[in-house]
């Protein structure tokens, strides 16, 4: 994509399209924010979200979506050094980890999609579920004044 086009598409847009082009949800939502806001993110750092997805590779366990949006959410505020403070990301994950409980009743995958994995219906309900967690974040980074550096 061009940044011209980037510039004129928000997070839940890119993150639905990224999920349309093949990346599961975790990946397509820290995709988007990587684009979208230019947060710092590698393609080397990228591969960490593949395993998230399907809820933990299919597991059905905790959405990936949410999980790449902590990604996020980490990659703002997390640590590289034992002795820096832990409280401020650990805070918005719990934040988030509520926004997210609150918006779609649950956390986890498979209450989230009951249908079969990788059918037309479990595709399109979570693209629906990756664009607005995409959204969500968008607004809670908004919210709380949390940029890339």
């Amino acid at each position: 994509m061009t940044e011209q086009v980037i510039d004129q598409i928000n997070a839940k847009q890119l993150a639905g399209q990224n999920f349309r082009d093949g990346y599961n949800c975790a990946e397509a939502v820290v995709r988007a924010f990587r684009d979208v806001m230019e947060v710092d993110i590698s393609d080397e750092a990228l591969r960490m979200a593949s395993g998230f997805g399907g809820g933990l590779g299919h597991a059905g366990c905790m959405c990936g979506a949410l999980t790449g949006a902590v990604m996020v959410l980490g990659m703002l505020q997390g640590r590289v050094s034992k002795d820096q403070n832990r409280g401020p990301i650990y805070n918005s994950a719990q934040e988030f980890h509520s926004i997210f409980k609150a918006k779609f009743g649950s956390t986890c995958c498979r209450v989230l999609n009951r249908h079969p994995f990788d059918t037309k219906e479990h595709l399109r309900n979570c693209i629906k579920i990756t664009g607005n967690t995409a959204e969500l974040l968008e607004q809670y980074l908004e919210a709380n004044n949390l940029q890339s550096s």
